[in-house]
């Protein structure tokens, strides 16, 4: 048999090699952390640990700048990433964003963390500014309603409750009765940390750097660029406003 004609076979049947990004497409990465329930309640306070959003942090970061991403977003244990409709990286193929993201997420975890952990991706895609916007303000909202849902499950844990007896418990309860659920052991849903119910946003920004010129021996200023990480998020309308104005730049 010819090695020329077994590696054509061969690589005839890699089925989606071929598929790439929609020209033109805005596309956002979106990477899950596989088994995190597992994974953080032996190690982490619940239901929001500082360590752990750092750690989340750190991972978007990476994929920011390994990506070259134009925004990040994280909430939970997942992180969504945005591309540029220009970008070309690994040819826009499908298969290679997906495998690459997963593994550079897995990787700055694990690193941050000092031991193994995994994460899954997924490839969405927008054809136009305002389909990302909508797209970011369904993370947000996601984040808020598992924010909420923590909080309320964690609190009636401590109380004693079983993870079924909880579980049912706001199963019959909507949102209103679940802010007075906190609000009557001294919680005030609204006062807790914005990062915690609105998720943590990452997007380059420019900064002047002073220095010197060795040639010269003049002070000089020189424009950098570095990631800013907001753990202040606004909501809602004015969250929308934010995004549409870092996509559009």
């Amino acid at each position: 048999m010819r090695t020329r004609d077994l590696e054509t076979r061969m690589r005839e049947r890699e089925w989606f090699h071929s598929l790439t990004l929609l020209p033109g497409a805005w596309a956002v990465i979106r990477v899950d952390g596989r088994g995190f329930s597992a994974y953080t309640e032996p190690r982490f306070d619940k239901p929001f640990d500082p360590r752990f959003s750092e750690l989340m942090t750190e991972t978007a970061r990476a994929l920011l700048t390994e990506f070259s991403g134009r925004y990040a977003y994280t909430e939970s244990d997942e992180i969504s990433l945005v591309l540029d409709p220009a970008t070309d990286l690994f040819g826009r193929e499908v298969e290679k964003l997906v495998s690459v993201s997963a593994g550079i997420a897995s990787a700055a975890f694990t690193h941050a963390a000092g031991e193994p952990a995994a994460f899954d991706s997924r490839i969405w895609m927008g054809t136009g500014t305002q389909d990302v916007i909508d797209y970011l303000s369904w993370r947000q909202a996601d984040a808020a309603r598992c924010s909420l849902n923590g909080w309320c499950y964690w609190t009636l844990r401590r109380e004693g409750r079983t993870a079924r007896q909880a579980t049912r418990e706001l199963e019959r309860t909507g949102i209103p009765g679940k802010n007075e659920l906190l609000y009557a052991r001294g919680i005030n849903f609204n006062d807790l940390p914005a990062w915690q119910r609105r998720g943590v946003g990452l997007w380059w920004e420019t900064y002047d750097k002073a220095g010197h010129d060795p040639r010269s021996g003049a002070q000089v200023t020189a424009t950098r660029r570095r990631v800013h990480v907001e753990r202040e998020l606004p909501m809602k309308d004015a969250y929308r406003a934010l995004v549409e104005d870092l996509l559009t730049r």
